[in-house]
């Protein structure tokens, strides 16, 4: 099969193109990034010289580059994981992640139609769904209740990719995962901000009591089942990808404390994110049932892992922590 992945040097689509080109089946992949802020090439060193893999410096929003590459590559598959994906950020400035997630998403679309890409694969959240009360988990029919810019613009993007299915019979699927976490993931995302900020000895900011839940799963476990999907979902369909592990936001962090030794005291309470979600939760009952895919890290030993490789990565964290992230992270945490 011949893959186009959008987005593949962010942290999920590196994780999905290292894990195909790591297989014993004989993929091609080209791999359409921007190279925004969160889109590290670094991520793909271990496949950069496999001569199966080709990058291609692009925006999805461009269509006539877009266009030229599906017509070009004619892929078998569109895996799109290219998103402005950070709440944070989509509050601080909305417009991009409309640009990028409705528009790029649209954008994609009308090139697959024309050129009839054989299936079209869109990555999409659970913060779709917004919060949920317990014990309620959300299944594939849960209303969708955005809270942020971000999650409104997936809402969008996913509405708009089922409906090719509808009018036009497009191959199009739909898969929303909870919160993901492991190794080359931006320090923006609390695991990562964390675990850094506490190798480094400064305050990790605590929205609010920390008491927000969250699903978590493993990377490598969510592009197992995006792969799942692409071989076993049907078109038309959503799948949801959960991890099986909820957990309030204050007691993850207090693990990875203890894991690296250090004070709970590092701790700092920050005013908390506007229209931030209580609780997610997600049922993944569906996409057990229908390929077989089961999440296999314990969160446990997951987290560990994911604590040893950015004690074992200062330089990377430096180099992703530089320049644009400062501003970034004075601008959301200062004045808290």
């Amino acid at each position: 099969m011949k893959f186009l992945v959008t987005g593949g040097a962010g942290f999920i689509g590196s994780a999905f193109v290292r894990m195909l080109l790591s297989s014993a089946k004989p993929s091609t992949l080209i791999n359409f990034d921007k190279l925004t802020y969160a889109g590290n090439l670094e991520n793909l060193a271990p496949v950069a010289n496999d001569k199966r893999y080709r990058f291609v410096h692009g925006d999805i929003c461009d269509a006539k580059m877009v266009n030229d590459v599906i017509a070009g590559e004619q892929p078998d598959v569109i895996v799109h994981f290219a998103a402005e994906s950070h709440v944070d950020r989509s509050i601080h400035s909305p417009e991009p992640v409309f640009e990028t997630n409705l528009r790029g998403t649209f954008t994609l679309l009308e090139a697959a139609r024309v050129h009839k890409t054989p299936r079209f694969l869109h990555i999409s959240t659970d913060e779709v769904y917004g919060s949920i009360d317990p014990p309620h988990d959300a299944d594939e029919n849960y209303p969708l209740r955005a809270s942020s810019p971000y999650s409104a613009s997936k809402a969008g993007s996913d509405l708009l990719a089922l409906s090719y299915f509808v009018t036009y019979r497009m191959p199009v699927t739909v898969t929303r995962a909870s919160n993901n976490y492991g190794p080359y993931q931006f320090p923006e995302k609390l695991i990562p901000l964390m675990i850094s900020n506490a190798i480094e000895d400064q305050p990790l900011p605590i929205y609010g009591d920390g008491m927000q839940v969250r699903d978590w799963l493993h990377v490598d476990d969510h592009c197992r089942a995006i792969l799942a999907v692409i071989e076993r979902g049907r078109a038309g369909e959503i799948y949801n990808i959960g991890g099986s592990r909820a957990l309030p936001n204050i007691e993850v962090v207090r693990k990875i404390l203890a894991a690296l030794g250090k004070p709970q005291s590092l701790m700092t309470t920050v005013t908390d994110r506007p229209g931030h979600d209580r609780r997610y939760a997600l049922s993944s009952e569906k996409l057990m049932r229908e390929t077989g895919w089961n999440a296999g890290m314990p969160f446990e030993k997951g987290l560990a892992a994911t604590i040893d490789w950015y004690r074992a990565n200062p330089a990377w964290v430096a180099h992703v922590k530089s320049g644009e992230y400062q501003s970034y992270y004075q601008r959301n945490y200062a004045n808290r």
